[in-house]
């Protein structure tokens, strides 16, 4: 197993063995043990909005237990997320996303030279000639999300966009290369209060995120600093390797 998958494995043994213990007892909407259920915290009634949020999922994505993209599936209004697993898009299973990735509306959020900053994009109908933006939104780790993009021909001629200021990931019970990368819900959350013009959703929408990773905490998770933290203070046990270095070169973080 890679260095990366082993440690987001690791990161989520409190929670296995907290779900063995419960017997598995689970939550039918989250799937989360019934003691840790997050669904309380999600927005009631779950957030309009006009943007459509379109999730490609790495198909190991969908097996880890902290896992944020159903957050997003329900924290919005039904219709407002959709989620397409794979490994490479579209395939013939991807009902609907090869005329999305054709629509001249659609964007994906990834880094890049040609990425623009989506506070920079028109806000949902300010433009009379333009109907709700597709934000598509690379679920996994750094490196199957890069292997994803990189398999999915499809996908380069669609729109870049990132999103910029100084932001901190709040999903502290998973690895994460920088300091600055976000999680799935964390993204869209960033990426719909700037869409939508509502600096308040965020906080809606990243609530259950927080109460995951207080019960996580509460059951013995320690805080994971990012890679990027760990090397900056010496603390980054293993030698950075070509793939290493080549990543935070691509998420412009220079060491």
């Amino acid at each position: 197993m890679e260095d990366e998958q082993l440690a987001s494995a690791l990161s989520e043994l409190p929670c296995l063995v907290e779900e063995d213990e419960q017997g598995r007892e689970e939550c039918n909407k989250c799937t989360r043990p019934i003691t840790a259920c997050w669904c309380p915290y999600l927005p009631n009634p779950p957030i309009d909005v006009s943007t459509n949020i379109i999730i490609l999922q790495h198909p190991l994505e969908e097996r880890r237990a902290l896992r944020t993209a159903p957050m997003i599936q329900l924290g919005l209004a039904p219709g407002k997320c959709t989620v397409y697993r794979g490994k490479k898009f579209p395939s013939a299973s991807h009902v609907g996303l090869a005329e999305i990735l054709r629509s001249p509306l659609t964007v994906i959020l990834f880094p890049g030279p040609a990425a623009v900053d989506v506070a920079d994009l028109p806000a949902c109908g300010e433009s009379q000639d333009q109907g709700p933006l597709n934000v598509l939104i690379l679920d996994g780790t750094w490196r199957q999300a890069k292997t994803m993009y990189t398999m999915s021909p499809a996908l380069h001629s669609v729109r870049q966009v990132m999103v910029t200021g100084r932001r901190c990931s709040s999903y502290v019970v998973r690895t994460q290369p920088t300091s600055a990368c976000l999680s799935t819900v964390e993204a869209a959350a960033a990426c719909l209060q700037h869409l939508e013009r509502r600096p308040q959703l965020p906080g809606q929408l990243l609530q259950p995120l927080h109460a995951l990773c207080r019960v996580q905490l509460g059951h013995g998770a320690v805080p994971h600093s990012s890679k990027q933290e760990l090397i900056e203070r010496g603390q980054y046990e293993r030698q950075r390797g070509v793939r290493t270095n080549r990543m935070f070169r691509q998420l412009g973080v220079v060491l």
